[in-house]
């Protein structure tokens, strides 16, 4: 069973405002900050165009008469538990997705619950009776369908696929409605003849293989509606990250260095104080025309040295630095709980001085404080997003 919440942090702030209640509310930010990106938009927003992480500056064009409010996580957080607690009455294996959605493993839970199609409608009338939010609930065989199913007919919605119905259900929808068929791939494919799952999924595996790659293969299994990943109650984490939005576009290329440099301290002290490494850096660039590029590098072995960080980072990221920059940002993923052996990619024989000065920065942020002590290149402050 998939379960996702309706327009949650809209539907939210409509639930204690009823005067808000057919309106088009848009929770991020205040358009005349001019920064930032749409968190949520309600149904009646959604009319004109408007949708998550969009600028809101484009978002109070699409919409200038809209309810623009700041988000309330403390109030969205208190709900989500809730419908959590639901949840995992339900099963032992629920695995989160986000705070509003969740995929259930009804396996076994027949005698104890009922029949699935029995225990998802009560599940949306409980979810309604002790939040007040509506849920869009899809139930499949497996993990793909029951998230394909929950997004069919929303809002509100409540769709069943039974094993038997799978290729019934999936063979008039478009090829886009797949996983990882975007605009580019959607195109490709319509080149190629194919525009709806079910003329996928007539091809052969090698046949779009030989075309499309691997992807190729991976979207017909998808059109096969075959899907072999297990509910994870536990989610493994899969990175860790920090981003810096800059008050005005930046153009400064001293200034652009220097905040990688404060990004990677930053992660690089988190990691640590965590006992974790990462062996791919990622980086992302966001113009001021909204454009944005990442760029990754996979490592032959997990690092966590700020040094190492910020150096991966830079030559990623050196390409696409020049002209106005809006936002700035590091991650690291391939996580792994024991820190190994450090990448020699910068070694200058000052290795383990480097380690002895990183520890001595951890002490001190810890004992007094983040902005106990900073680098000399650190030339503003930093308003960071995890």
């Amino acid at each position: 069973m998939h379960v996702d919440m309706d327009a949650f942090y809209a539907s939210v702030e409509q639930l204690d405002n009823p005067e808000l209640r057919g309106k088009p509310v848009i929770v991020g930010a205040a358009p005349e900050i001019g920064r930032g990106v749409v968190s949520a938009a309600s149904y009646e927003a959604r009319e004109f165009g408007i949708h998550s992480a969009q600028p809101i500056s484009q978002a109070y064009k699409a919409c200038p008469h809209g309810i623009f409010l700041r988000p309330r996580f403390a109030r969205y957080k208190e709900l989500s538990d809730k419908m959590f607690e639901i949840l995992h009455e339900l099963s032992p294996n629920v695995e989160p997705l986000s705070i509003d959605e969740a995929f259930v493993d009804l396996t076994g839970t027949e005698r104890l619950h009922g029949e699935p199609e029995i225990l998802g409608k009560r599940v949306k009338r409980r979810i309604l009776q002790e939040t007040g939010l509506v849920a869009s609930i899809g139930i499949a065989p497996n993990k793909f369908l029951a998230k394909l199913a929950s997004d069919f007919d929303k809002p509100d919605g409540f769709v069943v696929i039974p094993e038997d119905g799978v290729k019934e259900f999936l063979g008039p929808l478009p090829i886009s409605r797949l996983w990882g068929v975007g605009p580019k791939a959607e195109k490709s494919l319509h080149k190629f003849g194919i525009k709806t799952v079910g003329e996928l999924a007539r091809y052969s595996p090698e046949a779009l293989e030989k075309e499309f790659g691997e992807h190729g293969r991976a979207l017909w299994q998808l059109a096969q509606g075959i899907d072999d990943r297990p509910v994870c109650p536990e989610s493994e984490r899969k990175g860790i990250s920090k981003e810096y939005t800059f008050d005005e576009d930046e153009r400064d290329s001293e200034r652009k260095i220097a905040t990688f440099r404060r990004l990677a301290d930053r992660l690089s002290a988190r990691m640590r104080k965590e006992s974790i490494s990462g062996r791919t850096i990622t980086v992302k660039i966001r113009h001021s025309d909204f454009t944005t590029i990442t760029r990754g590098q996979t490592l032959s072995a997990p690092i966590n040295s700020s040094e190492d960080i910020f150096r991966a980072a830079v030559r990623l990221a050196e390409p696409e630095l020049d002209g106005a920059i809006r936002l700035l940002g590091i991650r690291v993923t391939g996580l792994t709980g024991e820190e190994g052996e450090q990448l020699p990619l910068f070694d200058n024989g000052e290795s383990e001085r480097t380690k002895r000065f990183e520890k001595a920065l951890d002490y001190i942020h810890e004992r007094f404080g983040d902005g106990a002590i900073t680098r000399g290149t650190d030339v503003e402050k930093s308003q960071e997003e995890d």
